[in-house]
């Protein structure tokens, strides 16, 4: 009986923290408070598409986090390109199917082959990044959380299928957000559509054969502000053409969606079993191994300076800094998202010496030419600044906010 009130207890806090609206005047205060980090955004016409979400953790006595969030500029309906954070509810789904088709001798670690069958897909044999030298489910989603690479979602995406992707979503409650196209080859229309046959090995041994899928589903883009942007662009013949830039047929990931992503991978025990992934804990442990590690950890897949660098993927805190000293006692869990002057990142930041945890997911945007596609953003000089700066300030905060219980974060370690 005790349990059953416990469980109960756990779901009621949780929920009621779903309803909470978040306070809209703390992060403007702190912002304001530091016009020497903050000015040119504060300033700035649009203030730099800026959305901030904020959230404090306190634990209880049986260590269950307690959440309080704070926003800026939150707007679901002000659209911003979410780039590569889209991967990370793609990775979660793709192990989901996995456990869901429970097929003897398939797993994270099966050769996985990938053909064609549509115009404009591409073959996979090989990948020398890996242990084998084969492509794999594992060592795709080690290549997304190390480094977001591009084709590594691709292929998740075409395992999962952009139905079953979208149908997952809706599942969750991330009604906003529709992932519907793959990233870095201009994908669209029916290609979009089309998902490749994908072959499963265990050495020789075929183990498993997902089709070719086709979705003819449609779904409509929730946001309604800020679909048209700027005042030109390069098409894809490098082409200026003047008018603005349209982002309605792309993928749509709101700030809230991306944090409760994250709060729902890494505080599984704050919801509802019936609304929890379906994962193993061998998947949260992976998942969570490979999202903290700093690329230059990896053995394989390797990854060397200068090309990459322990901050290459992480935001807030660091600004993707090459040069970042990086604390020893500090992780980062986190997705970023980089791409048409926007950089996004949605993160749970961890000191294991302090017992600081809190969740940051932030987006700011730079185009000041208002052309796009022409590879003139101002990433270095303020997007990632801000994102640095931000995560920092609100660090130290937290370093001094009190709390009654002391965390025990030895899951995450």
């Amino acid at each position: 009986m005790k349990k059953l009130l416990f469980a109960t207890f756990i779901m009621f806090a949780s929920l009621n923290s779903f309803a909470q609206q978040p306070d809209t005047l703390f992060l403007k205060n702190m912002l304001e408070s530091h016009p020497e980090l903050f000015a040119g955004i504060l300033k700035h016409p649009t203030q730099n598409e800026v959305q901030i979400l904020y959230t404090q953790i306190d634990r209880d006595e049986h260590n269950i986090p307690h959440f309080k969030s704070y926003s800026y500029r939150l707007n679901p309906k002000r659209y911003f390109y979410p780039a590569s954070t889209v991967k990370l509810p793609t990775l979660i789904f793709a192990l989901e199917k996995l456990n869901e088709l429970k097929i003897k001798g398939l797993s994270r670690q099966s050769s996985m082959i990938t053909d064609s069958s549509f115009a404009g897909q591409t073959k996979v044999t090989r990948d020398t990044s890996s242990k084998t030298g084969l492509p794999s489910l594992e060592n795709y989603m080690k290549k997304i959380l190390l480094v977001s690479d591009n084709d590594a979602y691709n292929r998740l995406y075409e395992f999962v299928g952009r139905e079953e992707i979208n149908q997952k979503l809706k599942k969750y409650g991330l009604t906003q957000t529709r992932i519907v196209g793959r990233l870095a080859i201009g994908d669209g229309g029916d290609r979009a559509r089309h998902t490749n046959p994908i072959r499963f090995y265990n050495g020789d041994k075929l183990i498993y054969t997902k089709p070719e899928l086709i979705d003819n589903n449609d779904y409509p883009m929730a946001a309604t502000d800020n679909l048209q942007q700027g005042k030109g662009y390069l098409d894809r013949n490098d082409k200026l053409v003047m008018g603005p830039f349209d982002f309605s047929n792309m993928n749509n990931y709101p700030l809230a969606d991306q944090q409760m992503v994250l709060r729902r991978l890494l505080f599984p025990e704050t919801f509802p079993k019936n609304e929890r992934f379906n994962l193993t804990d061998n998947d949260y442990r992976f998942i969570y191994k490979y999202m903290s590690m700093y690329p230059t950890e990896s053995k394989k897949p390797t990854y060397n300076r200068p090309d990459y660098f322990p901050a290459y993927c992480k935001f807030l805190f660091y600004g993707g800094d090459s040069s970042a000293v990086i604390n020893p006692d500090i992780r980062i869990f986190n997705k970023v998202g980089d791409s048409y002057g926007y950089d996004i990142d949605n993160a749970c930041i961890v000191n294991f010496k302090t017992k600081t945890e809190f969740l940051l997911s932030a987006v700011v945007q730079s185009n000041e030419d208002g052309i796009y596609n022409d590879n003139k953003y101002e990433y270095t000089t303020v997007c990632l600044p801000f994102l640095k700066n931000l995560a920092q300030v609100i660090y130290q905060y937290e370093l001094t906010r009190p709390k009654k219980n002391e965390p025990n974060l030895s899951r995450y370690k």
